[in-house]
């Protein structure tokens, strides 16, 4: 198993619009594909940033995911062309991330 932690930077004022689009629409969209989101934070001191995690079982896992949300006509076609408009897409940043031993994360 491991997490995906997923960093972004929002537009000037579009923080608010992010965050109700992923709730919303995104990861409702995404869970029900399979995706298993662990959770959803924006930063407390900087009213710009918007973090995620996701949690995969494997590899193959992922992959299968992969395809089944982004290769969808839902994703191309009604989620995916508002994103430019709310996220600094340059400014993404992933982060494959596996929990140590104790974590409570597990």
């Amino acid at each position: 198993m491991f997490f995906e932690l997923r960093e972004y930077r929002t537009k000037p004022g579009q923080r608010e619009n992010w965050v109700r689009f992923m709730e919303e629409t995104i990861i409702p969209f995404q869970t029900g594909k399979g995706m298993v989101i662990v959770g959803s934070f924006v930063g407390g001191e900087e009213d710009d940033l918007y973090i995620w995690v996701r949690r995969f079982a494997s590899e193959e896992d992922r992959e299968r995911l992969y395809e089944a949300v982004y290769d969808s006509d839902t994703w191309k076609n009604e989620i995916a062309p508002p994103i430019p408009d709310m996220l600094e897409r340059d400014k993404i940043v992933v982060r494959r991330i596996e929990a140590t031993p104790h974590s409570v994360i597990q």
